[in-house]
């Protein structure tokens, strides 16, 4: 039966109505955030300006921390960004912390009611109140289906979307307005840099685009015949753009010496699992896990390897990863020039590199490194802290030379990083890159060139 248009007409004002107060409320909130933001850097420029004279960086970080969410982010992003940023900072920024008081359980409720529909025990036989984790951006909170699988939810915070758009506007408008009056004290494309800092938050908080990446890298494990690697399944009945739910996987971090030993009787071939599976879905994989630290890899009580959290990934093209497979190699084989040779060509440089003196740089780096202390690394934190000094050491001696790295570079590097602080940590006897199991390079050789 058609309703009478009368009736069409005053929904459809309805509509407009609820949109309008939705729009004010927004743009309500966004002034708000903008006040809460000012006011939050004004206390810590007084504080400064009184003779509380920590060292700025350090106190940019603990203002990004008082920000919360995207501030927390971009120290993040600086922290992880050496090529693109001055060494104070990027040391600074290593502490910044993403672990936030948890929101009580009855937002979680709201939450997952408002995207699901219904109740909370329509979806679920049971929901545990207390949290697995806590961070600006989503909590996390173990669960059971009414098929009793034991699963996980990932909640985002209300209002954490919004507050994003309001932050990253305000820091656009605010990059440009430098960029504009100091164009010399730019290192970098500032304004390029926070665009796509926004482009990979926005992102993060989309979690059906997590859950694809979550099918995805499953499809290249099923499409390889992988079955020593898992990554949790997404449940797409009870997954929205801001809950996400997948299967739980039980396990222990891969640095937990004491638990590989428990499920397999043979460490050194875990890792050696975990690194050919993300070599090669570098090339086979339309996307590579870009944030393996010791809480994101785990072994599973039946020996498999298990892949987590991928709300950071990254992309590379096949010609950056050549370089960059070549740069590995060289470390391998100790061959300094063409350490030198392949910085030079995954970097990006106007000038004519000096190739034999950085050789040399980088021989005076190796060496330092080998005095780097394996038994202190399996401490997550630890470990984080050294990886990413290595890696504003190597960068520093690149642009010493008139190289600059993109991004790309640093994350692939960084994950190599962790890879070798975890071999020297928890199999010292490895050889990483002479033992024939180790495939760092055949997924290259899968990949048709453009010629053929």
């Amino acid at each position: 039966m058609t309703q009478p248009s009368s009736v069409t007409g005053a929904r459809a004002d309805l509509l407009r109505e609820r949109s309008g107060l939705a729009l004010a409320r927004n743009t309500a909130r966004g002034a708000l955030r903008i006040i809460e933001t000012l006011g939050v850097v004004g206390r810590q420029g007084l504080g400064w300006a009184l003779g509380d004279r920590d060292a700025l960086p350090e106190r940019l970080r603990a203002t990004f921390e008082s920000l919360g969410a995207t501030y927390i982010k971009l120290g993040q992003f600086i922290a992880s960004s050496p090529s693109l940023f001055p060494e104070e900072y990027v040391e600074a920024f290593q502490k910044c912390l993403d672990r936030t008081p948890p929101l009580s359980f009855h937002y979680i409720r709201g939450v997952v009611e408002e995207e699901l529909g219904g109740s909370l025990e329509q979806h679920f036989q049971w929901v545990d109140p207390r949290p697995l984790a806590s961070a600006s951006i989503a909590q996390v909170h173990a669960a059971r289906l009414h098929n009793g699988a034991e699963v996980v939810i990932k909640v985002q915070r209300p209002g954490v979307r919004n507050v994003l758009l309001t932050d990253f506007n305000f820091l656009y408008f605010s990059a440009r307005v430098i960029e504009s009056l100091a164009p010399g004290l730019s290192r970098s494309a500032l304004s390029g840099v926070i665009e796509e800092l926004q482009a990979g938050m926005m992102e993060e908080c989309d979690f059906l685009q997590e859950a694809r990446n979550l099918e995805q890298f499953n499809d290249f494990l099923a499409q390889t015949g992988n079955r020593a690697v898992v990554a949790p399944r997404p449940i797409r009945s009870h997954t929205t753009t801001r809950v996400l739910t997948m299967e739980r996987l039980h396990g222990m971090p891969i640095t937990d010496l004491g638990a590989l030993r428990e499920y397999t009787d043979d460490p050194a071939g875990v890792l050696i699992t975990a690194l050919n599976t993300w070599f090669s879905s570098l090339m086979l994989c339309d996307f590579f896990h870009a944030d393996l630290h010791a809480g994101n890899l785990m072994v599973l009580e039946d020996g498999r390897v298990g892949f987590i959290d991928f709300g950071m990934v990254g992309r590379i093209r096949r010609e950056a990863w050549e370089g960059m497979s070549s740069f590995l190699e060289a470390i391998g084989n100790g061959d300094v020039q063409t350490m030198a040779r392949s910085m030079v060509m995954v970097g990006m440089t106007r000038e004519e590199v000096d190739v034999d003196a950085l050789a040399r740089d980088i021989t005076a780096l190796q060496d330092r490194l080998t005095r780097v202390d394996p038994s202190s690394l399996v401490q997550a934190d630890r470990n984080d802290r050294e990886v990413n000094r290595l890696l504003m050491d190597l960068v520093r001696i690149g642009e010493d030379h008139g190289i600059r790295f993109p991004r790309e570079f640093a994350l692939l590097l960084k994950q190599f990083l962790y890879f070798d602080r975890y071999v020297q940590a928890l199999a010292p006897e490895l050889d990483l890159f002479n033992d024939q199991r180790v495939d760092m390079f055949g997924a290259l050789e899968q990949i048709p060139t453009e010629d053929s």
